[in-house]
């Protein structure tokens, strides 16, 4: 199993760094991971909120103390913090994206060398991009203090990335109802294929199932050469035209 598998590393390691596993800390710190995982949840679905009060061009930001701080009580007060603010947002009725028309969804990876230029087009035409499967990927609702082993291995073989098709697209419907999402973006990254979803149909039957505009949009995460900046701004326009004139009807 995969908790076996981690529990056979615990020697090893021990090996390499001169230390004991302290099993009460491994304890803490997934119970602190938990903490800061069900925070960034909080933090995500307030964007449900119209008009939402973050982007996902926000999120990819703000998900770093959920990444590389996990486990720690600053991500935890990270994320207390940002909470509050949010909600004062939403209290204040202050939206990212002024004007908000429409409510997109990112699926697969970002392209973090246009996170700029993408959330400029966007704003401009007053669309808000405001949820996707990349940062939920650091919501870890298995992990448990009290069974650190089983609970770290089911909070990894839970990941959308591994889960079946029929998984992800109930997955997506319960996504599209909660965000009251108007049209999906799936980015076909080149070099992280397992991280993109439009590879097996899944765009056409979700646009089919919600009678909703979807946009591929090919590129990567790292390597721009992959990504034609002219064309997907001619996309990204001829997606919102769509938008606007189902709104229209």
């Amino acid at each position: 199993s995969v908790s076996a598998q981690m529990k056979a590393l615990v020697p090893k390691l021990e090996e390499i760094s001169g230390k004991k596993l302290d099993y009460d800390e491994l304890k803490h710190v997934v119970g602190l991971s938990r903490q800061c995982t069900d925070l960034w949840k909080e933090v995500l679905t307030i964007a449900s909120h119209v008009p939402s009060p973050l982007t996902f061009f926000d999120g990819t930001i703000h998900m770093g103390p959920a990444v590389v701080m996990r486990g720690e009580q600053r991500a935890v007060d990270y994320y207390q913090l940002l909470l509050t603010e949010l909600r004062q947002r939403v209290k204040d009725g202050v939206a990212a994206v002024d004007g908000e028309r429409f409510r997109l969804y990112w699926d697969g990876m970002p392209i973090w060398g246009k996170l700029r230029e993408l959330a400029t087009q966007f704003a401009e035409l007053r669309a808000c991009v405001l949820a996707s499967t990349y940062c939920s990927s650091w919501v870890f609702p298995a992990l448990d203090p009290d069974d650190p082993f089983d609970s770290m291995a089911r909070a990894y073989i839970e990941l959308l990335i591994v889960r079946d098709e029929q998984y992800k697209e109930r997955y997506f419907e319960s996504e599209i109802n909660l965000y009251k999402i108007d049209g999906m973006i799936f980015h076909d990254s080149k070099t992280c294929p397992n991280n993109s979803n439009n590879r097996y149909g899944m765009p056409e039957r979700l646009a089919k199932k919600f009678d909703m505009p979807v946009l591929v949009i090919h590129g990567d995460l790292n390597d721009l050469r992959c990504y034609s900046e002219e064309q997907t701004r001619t996309n990204i326009e001829a997606f919102i035209e769509q938008l606007a004139e189902k709104k229209s009807r």
